[in-house]
């Protein structure tokens, strides 16, 4: 019987898992199985960390990162692990009172942008479109940069510019007008 319970316990999986992520991806992806892995085996301990800046997974000591897009080290093995993400460019109602909305990727150069900067990275994120699988990035410039998308969202809701953003993250603000989506089929 003792020899049994010892087999039981080095099958059963146990030990801390280390993993970096964005807010967004931890949030929508990651946490619905995470919860799920944490109730089925309560003898792993999940350590996450999430941040804006695509922390060095290996030098500090992480055991997976999960990021957005193509954002990883040369080095690194990359899986998929949820579904394709579509972008939103949105502003509010009040904004194109005062600002003709673009129509083309090219507009948004005269527009007020709020851009995303990520310290390990340097620099802005281009805003990226994909129209018939072709690859447009956009340099844009605008008053305000964040780290967030959360501030980048409220920034926006408060009339600051254009928002680059995650469509699951603004479709009820747009649903409820309160945010108006931008160069649609080009996201």
């Amino acid at each position: 019987m003792k020899n049994t319970w010892v087999a039981v316990l080095r099958d059963k999986p146990s030990g801390i898992v280390r993993i970096t992520s964005t807010q967004h991806a931890a949030e929508t992806v990651l946490w619905p199985k995470l919860s799920k892995v944490m109730r089925e085996y309560p003898d792993i301990t999940i350590e996450l960390v999430t941040d804006e800046d695509l922390t060095d997974i290996v030098s500090e000591r992480f055991d997976a990162g999960v990021r957005v897009g193509e954002f990883f080290e040369k080095d690194m093995i990359a899986v998929r692990i949820g579904p394709e993400m579509r972008q939103a460019i949105v502003g509010t109602p009040e904004y194109f009172k005062t600002h003709p909305p673009p129509k083309r990727p090219e507009d948004l150069t005269g527009h007020r942008c709020i851009n995303m900067r990520r310290a390990t990275r340097g620099g802005y994120f281009p805003w990226e479109f994909e129209p018939r699988g072709r690859e447009i990035n956009v340099r844009v410039e605008g008053q305000l940069a964040v780290n967030s998308l959360e501030s980048a969202r409220r920034a926006a809701l408060d009339k600051v510019g254009l928002a680059y953003l995650p469509d699951d993250l603004v479709e009820e603000h747009i649903r409820e007008g309160k945010l108006v989506r931008v160069l649609g089929d080009w996201c």
